[in-house]
């Protein structure tokens, strides 16, 4: 079939907090086929300074409802996730959703549907899938370099004893660490392994004056091994990335990608030093260490394949069926950590097929 249009396909983004103004101008403004033409946002000064030659709107729906726009990014606050995806979806424009994708099962089926029945592209931005260090562990993985796995665990650690008064951190819907940083742990662990059997998670709040959870740690059983995901607020050093154990041996990947550093730093993707990293994987075969070349990473692929499912009718490079996996594990998580037992996934049958053929 042949492309739909060569024109770039026209972006909105509503919000330019951390996420919008971190992650998606920089990667939407360096990537081929895609333009950002509109923002909207409650500090439109700020938008103004850091972008200049874009339109900015004061509300959401205003952005939604504006003509001119192929495509809606919703990066506002975990609560407003799905009623802005379903708003965007009934104006006939394409989503792409941060994560999490919802606060709920029921609320990530629900703009499932509204997508089917708008026949619009719907995706989430699980954009860890392009980052190097996990590039580089599933390329270990799948060539066997450790044979059968059987003991895999990923961290996404950070160092913030002070609590910041931000929604991100607050007793909110959708505030905490496992709705801030499970779902790059669990899309990443299910892209690799699959749905598992059950989930068991501990969820915590351990820093003075906190009121959401800063602190989590869950077990994804599968019938062979099992994979351990954790996060943290109070790490300042000393726990690898990723450490993966085998029947030939293991892997250790001690720092993670460093696109998000780079963007922090001012860095413009594309640039020359852009999403390198110098970190090598290590391969400990029971005898000697093995240094491993690194897949670069480039989360501008995320937007690459977004413009080509729309333009080109190529897959979508997040099938929402493999976010509301995400979703089941998040819920199974929170289900968990308060009956102190495993969960199984929540999910219908049709879900786990369609999870299977992703």
């Amino acid at each position: 079939m042949p492309p739909i249009s060569t024109a770039p396909v026209r972006v909105g983004l509503i919000g330019f907090g951390y996420a919008g103004r971190t992650f998606h101008a920089p990667l939407i403004r360096a990537t081929e086929g895609v333009a950002l033409v509109a923002v909207a946002s409650s500090r439109p000064s700020e938008v103004r300074t850091a972008l200049g030659d874009v339109a900015v709107t004061d509300t959401a729906e205003a952005l939604v409802a504006r003509d001119g726009i192929d495509l809606i990014v919703v990066a506002s606050p975990n609560d407003s996730h799905a009623p802005l995806a379903l708003a965007a979806l009934a104006a006939g424009k394409h989503v792409i959703v941060e994560k999490p994708f919802a606060l709920s099962l029921d609320e990530a089926r629900a703009v499932i549907v509204a997508a089917d029945r708008a026949d619009r592209l719907l995706t989430v931005f699980h954009n860890r899938r392009w980052d190097s260090d996990f590039l580089s562990v599933r390329a270990a993985i799948d060539r066997q370099a450790i044979g059968q796995v059987a003991h895999f665990e990923s961290r996404f650690d950070r160092f913030r004893p002070v609590v910041r008064d931000r929604w991100r951190e607050r007793a909110t819907p959708g505030g905490g660490i496992w709705y801030d940083l499970g779902p790059h742990l669990i899309d990443q662990a299910l892209q690799l392994f699959g749905l598992p059997e059950r989930v068991e998670a501990n969820l915590a709040i351990l820093r003075r004056g906190g009121s959401a959870h800063d602190w989590a740690h869950a077990v994804l059983e599968y019938a062979d091994k099992r994979v351990v995901l954790q996060a943290s607020m109070l790490v300042a050093g000393g726990s690898a990335r990723f450490v993966v154990h085998g029947s030939a041996g293991s892997l250790v990947k001690e720092r993670g990608d460093q696109q998000e550093a780079q963007l922090l730093a001012g860095l413009r993707p594309g640039e020359a030093g852009w999403s390198e990293d110098h970190d090598p994987l290590v391969l400990h075969d029971g005898q000697s260490r093995h240094v491993l070349p690194v897949v670069a990473g480039d989360q501008r692929d995320f937007y690459r394949a977004v413009a080509a499912a729309i333009r080109d009718h190529a897959p979508n490079p997040v099938p929402p069926a493999q976010a509301l996996a995400t979703m089941a594990v998040i819920e199974a998580g929170l289900l968990s950590s308060k009956q102190r037992r495993a969960i199984a996934l929540p999910l219908t049958p049709a879900e786990r097929e369609s999870f299977s053929g992703r």
